[in-house]
C-alpha cells in the first residue's frame, strides 16, 4: 500500500524563486537562506519519494473572487506554470498522479470533507518555489505532485483544527491506496510576515520559533490556535501557517524533527523550514 513517510514544511516566497531563476542564489544576501535547504536536498536524494502531496495557496493565479474554494485538489495528469505578471517561472511542467489524486478526493469527500476537484490548474510560486528549494533546477521534477490548494487569502480561512483533520483524512486515503508508493506531504507558506499597512514588514522570530517547536512538542495546542493570534502575532499573511497543520495532521499524533532552518529576512518574510517523520 502507499504510505506517508515524511512531512516537509517551508515558506514559499516568490522572491526566492526569482533569486534561483536569475542566478542570484550565491549572492551574499541569498546564500545563507539557500544553505539551510542543502540538508534537505541531500536527504531527498536518499528518500526518493514517488509522490508529494503539496499543500499551498493560490495567489490569484488560478482563482479569484469569483471562485474561492476552501480546499481544492488537483486531479490532472500535469499542471502548467502560471504567469504571475512577469511570465511563467522557467521551471518544468509539474506532473500529477491522477489516480492517487482521484482516490484522495473520493476518500476525503466520503470522509465528509467537501473537496473541490480541479481537472485543469496552473500552479504559481506557492507550489513551484518549494519544489525548487528541495530539488534545485532539474530538467524535470523527480516526483509526481498532488496539489492541495487552501484558501488563506480571503476571509474566512479554515481553522487550524479543520486543517489538521484534513491531514488525518488524507493519511487515511493514502493508506488505502493499493499501489506501493513512497509519499511525502508538504505544508507551505509563512512564516510571520505582513505585506501591507502600517505593520508591513512585521517579523516575529520568537513566535515563529515556538511554532516550529510546537510541531513536535505541543501539536495539540497548534490545532486550537485562533485566527486572531496568527493575525496579531504573525501578521496578516501569517495565517498561511495553518497549511502546515495539514502536513502535521497527516503524520499522526507523534512526529520527530529531522531538520530545521530559520532565516530572516527572505524578501520581507521570515523563512521557515522543517522536516518531520512520523513517530515510530
Amino acid at each position: 500500500m502507499a504510505r506517508i513517510t515524511a512531512g516537509v514544511a517551508t515558506s514559499h516566497v516568490p522572491a526566492v524563486g526569482a533569486a534561483l531563476d536569475n542566478g542570484k542564489s550565491h549572492e551574499p544576501y541569498w546564500a545563507p537562506l539557500f544553505a539551510g535547504y542543502q540538508w534537505t536536498k541531500d536527504w531527498e536524494e536518499t528518500q526518493q519519494p514517488d509522490v508529494v502531496i503539496l499543500v499551498y495557496n493560490d495567489h490569484a493565479s488560478a482563482f479569484d473572487m469569483n471562485i474561492i474554494p476552501t480546499f481544492a485538489i488537483g486531479c490532472a495528469e500535469e499542471f502548467g506554470i502560471a504567469d504571475e505578471g512577469w511570465g511563467p517561472r522557467p521551471v518544468p511542467i509539474v506532473k500529477g498522479h491522477a489516480e492517487l489524486a482521484w482516490h484522495i478526493a473520493q476518500s476525503c469527500i466520503l470522509d465528509e470533507f467537501d473537496m473541490t476537484i480541479l481537472n485543469r490548474l496552473e500552479v504559481d510560486h506557492g507550489l513551484t518555489v518549494p519544489l525548487s528549494l528541495m530539488f534545485g533546477q532539474p530538467g524535470q521534477w523527480p516526483v509526481r505532485v498532488v496539489p492541495i490548494a487552501v484558501n488563506v487569502v480571503t476571509y474566512p480561512p479554515p481553522s487550524g483544527n479543520r486543517c489538521w483533520l484534513l491531514g488525518e483524512a488524507i493519511a487515511r486515503a493514502v493508506e488505502s491506496f493499493p499501489e506501493d508508493l513512497n509519499v511525502q506531504i508538504w505544508g507551505t507558506g509563512g512564516m510571520s510576515h505582513q505585506l501591507q499597512g502600517p505593520r508591513a514588514g512585521l517579523i516575529n522570530k520568537p513566535w515563529d520559533m515556538k511554532f516550529l517547536d510546537d510541531l513536535t512538542r505541543d501539536a495539540e495546542g497548534l490545532r486550537t490556535k485562533p485566527h486572531i493570534e496568527y493575525l496579531r502575532e504573525a501578521g496578516s499573511e501569517g495565517i498561511e501557517l495553518v497549511m502546515w497543520l495539514i502536513m502535521r495532521g497527516a503524520l499522526g499524533r507523534g512526529a520527530r524533527e529531522l531538520h530545521r532552518h530559520y532565516h530572516v529576512p527572505g524578501s520581507n518574510t521570515a523563512i521557515g523550514h522543517i522536516v518531520l517523520e512520523p513517530a515510530a
